[in-house]
């Protein structure tokens, strides 16, 4: 942890989305939606639960620089005591976390295709505002904004707030559109970088970048640990 309101890392905060129904029985409460949950383009950047090791984040954050010209991230990992280099860009992360986009792909609908969006999800609050409110859905709906923030927020915290690419987001799934999903976590990535204050944003995906970069990188599962509060039958309770 940081101090004060910078925190370092949490454990919400890019965490898996759990959809096993013998493991996770509070799921037939949203027994509706996860057809489509399991139909839905992007599967391994909400469901992909790997061990995220302390150290590999950490050096990744603290190395980490953004080359504006290139659009490139560069760090630095440890393989067997050696420093090696790890270049991330949009292209690796449509690889490596498998998202369906193209570099093409929107990151922003017109107003009238979201809030329309909003309508059929049976959203109740007010629409002419910057966020919208999961607690104002349908069930249904409200289950698959609850994966969209915990999975794919840039934010630690405040995971009943919907921002707007968020919005867009829910709006690409439930319509079937194209969406620039990486472009979203590269953008928010960079941003990160240039900030005073880094936090170890994204632990998930970015463990998923080093591995696949480094296969072979040192792993100690009995210190090194970085434990993530995934989807549980707890957080079911809650939501529903």
């Amino acid at each position: 942890m940081g101090k004060g309101s910078s925190v370092i890392f949490d454990p919400v905060h890019n965490s898996c989305c759990d959809l096993d129904v013998k493991k996770n029985t509070e799921l037939a409460k949203f027994n509706s939606i996860l057809e489509f949950m399991g139909r839905i383009p992007i599967q391994k950047a909400l469901t992909d639960q790997r061990p995220v090791y302390r150290s590999h984040i950490e050096r990744f954050w603290k190395n980490a620089s953004y080359d504006d010209e290139n659009k490139e991230i560069s760090s630095i990992v440890e393989v067997h005591g050696e420093n090696k280099k790890l270049i991330v860009t949009e292209a690796l992360i449509h690889e490596v976390v498998n998202f369906p986009d193209e570099a093409d792909s929107p990151t922003r609908f017109p107003e009238r295709i979201v809030k329309g969006c909003m309508l059929r999800m049976g959203y109740t609050g007010a629409l002419n505002v910057g966020n919208y409110l999961k607690s104002k859905l349908q069930k249904p709906y409200k289950f698959i904004i609850h994966c969209i923030l915990r999975s794919l927020s840039h934010t630690k915290g405040s995971y009943d707030t919907m921002r707007d690419y968020q919005m867009n987001m829910v709006t690409a799934l439930v319509l079937n559109k194209k969406y620039n999903f990486p472009h979203i976590v590269f953008h928010y990535m960079a941003e990160n970088i240039t900030t005073k204050s880094k936090t170890w944003m994204y632990p998930r995906f970015v463990q998923m970048l080093i591995d696949h970069a480094y296969p072979e990188i040192d792993r100690n599962l009995k210190s090194d640990l970085l434990v993530q509060s995934h989807m549980s039958n707890e957080s079911l309770k809650q939501l529903a």
